[in-house]
């Protein structure tokens, strides 16, 4: 198993905010099975004002590259990610393009 920690900013509007927090309270089916078909067993998303932070727990047949061709070629998930990019905005120092930031683990306790 690995694990991935990435991050988002979201746009500073409280009612966008808790727009995007409902729409994550029932994540649309499709969503849902392009994860786990992607070999992700296990996500959480975090939230502290605007920013967003995103654990992602993944089998072995998981990769970044699998995942975003998988995405490109579902017309679900691209919905979905069209609307979610009306909440967000890319994190200081994002490429063009990119959503969700890799984060580099700079400490581990049991290491």
């Amino acid at each position: 198993m690995n694990r991935y920690c990435l991050t988002l900013d979201l746009k500073e509007d409280i009612a966008l905010i808790l727009a995007y927090e409902k729409y994550h309270q029932a994540v649309w089916p499709q969503v849902i099975k392009s994860i786990q078909d992607a070999g992700i067993i296990a996500m959480q998303i975090f939230r502290f004002d605007t920013r967003l932070f995103m654990i992602m727990e993944t089998d072995e047949s998981f990769s970044f590259e699998k995942k975003a061709k998988m995405d490109a070629e579902n017309p679900k998930v691209q919905e979905w990610e069209a609307l979610m990019w009306k909440y967000q905005q890319p994190v200081k120092n994002a490429l063009k393009g990119e959503k969700w930031v890799l984060m580099d683990k700079i400490f581990d306790l049991n290491a």
